[in-house]
């Protein structure tokens, strides 16, 4: 055997011992569960998440949801993803996070808090009352749903809770009972919150509703279309007497009714008017008179 043949030889041997090394050596390597790489995996989200950088920890939650999938971070991931998305302003997103966490796992302990920023997902989404008014009503729905779910409860009663396990904690500050109930109770106190926001908010979204309706009738009017301007007058009637527009939908279809001839409907519409506004009879007397006059003839 030639040297330079001997010297191959070897090399290949040396080689062939050292892959075998290597391969026994990662071989003894425990490899990484699937449940380890979610933990890391959310581990990582969840400090950009705290650090404030929304998009950057929903890339991280966004390639968790389906390796997530029947673990216990599976709500977890979801929540965070959807308040990601929320608080980087992408509401569309965020909704569809908080509706798929409603759908997959109701009883989750963030379904309450999701079911909010459901509703507020869409109300940041509502638009300009001239645009489509879909995710306002949306946003209707979904507060409503909220109140529903979850009605007010005394908080009187809560916050004399709150208040009497803050002054027992001062006399006995390791009471673990007293902290509790502390807790407890200030987390049902700061839910109330979201539950007065809730009904602050479905009267100004459904304002909006009935602005859009109204100006709908007054450009049918301007387009001397008053047939037509009626019918959303009286949808506003109908529909939104809870809003500022019922006085103004009411005063405007009199007004049109008299343009069009329509004496009777015109002194319905008038009687109507001062049953629910008795302190406009003195103003709106020309008007029926007027009506009388024309109804006689």
């Amino acid at each position: 055997m030639s040297v330079s043949r001997f010297f191959s030889r070897a090399a290949v041997i040396l080689f062939s011992i050292g892959l075998l090394m290597s391969s026994g050596c990662s071989s003894s390597k425990p490899a990484t569960t699937a449940t380890e790489r979610v933990n890391e995996g959310y581990a990582k989200a969840q400090k950009l998440y705290d650090k404030g950088d929304y998009q950057e920890a929903a890339l991280v939650f966004e390639s968790l949801i389906f390796t997530s999938r029947a673990t216990a971070l599976e709500d977890d991931v979801l929540f965070y993803l959807g308040q990601s998305y929320f608080r980087s302003g992408q509401y569309i997103l965020s909704a569809d996070m908080f509706t798929r966490l409603q759908q997959q796992m109701s009883s989750s302990p963030y379904a309450r808090t999701a079911q909010f920023l459901l509703a507020k997902s869409y109300e940041k989404l509502s638009p300009n009352f001239e645009l489509d008014q879909y995710y306002t009503n949306k946003a209707i729905e979904q507060f409503s749903l909220y109140l529903e779910l979850y009605p007010m409860v005394d908080s009187s009663k809560i916050a004399s809770d709150v208040e009497t396990y803050r002054e027992l904690l001062k006399i006995n500050p390791k009471n673990p009972d007293y902290k509790q109930n502390y807790v407890a109770a200030t987390a049902r106190f700061s839910r109330i919150d979201s539950l007065r926001y809730a009904e602050k908010e479905i009267p100004v979204l459904r304002e909006k509703l009935a602005k859009k309706i109204f100006f709908i009738a007054k450009q049918y009017v301007q387009l001397n279309k008053n047939k037509a301007a009626v019918i959303y007058y009286d949808e506003v009637i109908k529909l939104f007497p809870d809003t500022i527009y019922l006085k103004q939908a009411l005063a405007a279809k009199i007004d049109v009714l008299i343009m069009r001839k329509k004496w009777f409907d015109a002194g319905q519409t008038l009687d109507q008017y001062v049953q629910l506004f008795p302190d406009k009879e003195r103003e709106m007397k020309g008007v029926r008179e007027k009506i009388k006059q024309n109804f006689k003839h």
